[in-house]
């Protein structure tokens, strides 16, 4: 299993089909509300060019922008 963490916010079509998606493997990630955690929020605008693009998800250190659910499934199921 990997690490990974979820950069999100509440509204994001594209976050809740991830979560959808994820299921309850979803719950092995760690999730970061961008709209609530100002570290997370410069994190995301820092890695998508000043944008605050979500989903953005880390697996092991690596981020992605809005990556294919399959990706991160993989990642949490090992």
């Amino acid at each position: 299993m990997s690490d990974v963490t979820i950069y999100w916010r509440p509204g994001c079509p594209f976050c809740t089909r991830l979560e959808r998606a994820l299921g309850a493997d979803g719950t092995r990630a760690t999730w970061r509300n961008i709209w609530e955690d100002e570290e997370a929020r410069e994190f995301v605008a820092m890695v998508n060019d000043g944008n605050e693009v979500v989903p953005t998800v880390v697996i092991d250190g690596r981020p992605h922008t809005n990556p294919d659910p399959a990706l991160v499934k993989k990642a949490l199921v090992g």
